[in-house]
């Protein structure tokens, strides 16, 4: 199975209401320092209506890029039921999904 694969399929895992780091998303398919590599991928989601590549953040809980614009992840995101100051998830800590 290619990267671009696992990287999605473990995606899949990440409900509604809750985010991943790249980081994370990168351990949780053993790959190591892999946060970079990532997002290279998330960038190149051609299926991103099926996998939601808007719920992977920076392990700060600031949003990160988003191919379509940081607004409208983060309008994605808040239909979920985040919420934000300025480009931060409030609550990041609770909304933190782990593998």
């Amino acid at each position: 199975m290619k990267i671009e694969e696992k990287i999605y399929r473990k995606l899949l895992e990440v409900p509604s209401g809750y985010v991943t780091t790249y980081g994370d998303l990168a351990k949780a398919i053993n790959l190591n320092n892999g946060q970079r590599t990532v997002g290279q991928i998330m960038k190149k989601n051609p299926f991103p209506v099926i996998v939601p590549c808007h719920r992977v953040v920076k392990s700060n809980g600031t949003i990160g890029g988003y191919a379509y614009g940081i607004e409208r992840k983060k309008y994605i995101l808040s239909k979920e039921g985040l919420e934000f100051n300025n480009n931060k998830i409030l609550d990041f800590k609770k909304t933190l999904f782990r593998f």
